[in-house]
């Protein structure tokens, strides 16, 4: 199975799942730690997560995958939600909590 491939079983088949730096108990950079927050904020408590940082395909495949350049990723449903920045400000404004709450 190829990375892309890979990637789309993954965020299909997890409800909610963030491709972060790190884990979830063990961030290895801020945005990772923020998003894991963020997710824990809106009652999320043990999304699907993989770590980047323990295997370089999907690292860069996963930038290739949604066309965004940065880690971590949000995926609900299996629809590219965003990075932390936006998870941040998506938090602030209630629609995190309404597109989570939907699923």
């Amino acid at each position: 199975m190829d990375t892309q491939e890979r990637i789309r079983q993954t965020v299909t088949t997890n409800p909610v799942v963030l491709f972060m730096k790190g884990t979830p108990n063990f961030p290895q950079c801020g945005f990772s730690a923020r998003a894991i927050q963020i997710l824990k904020a809106c009652g999320v408590n043990a999304p699907a997560t993989v770590n980047v940082l323990e295997d370089e395909e999907i690292r860069q495949g996963i930038k290739e995958y949604a066309n965004w350049p940065t880690i971590p990723q949000l995926y609900v449903n299996g629809e590219f939600v965003g990075g932390s920045d936006i998870m941040t400000e998506m938090y602030q404004s209630g629609e995190l909590q309404q597109v989570l709450t939907a699923k």
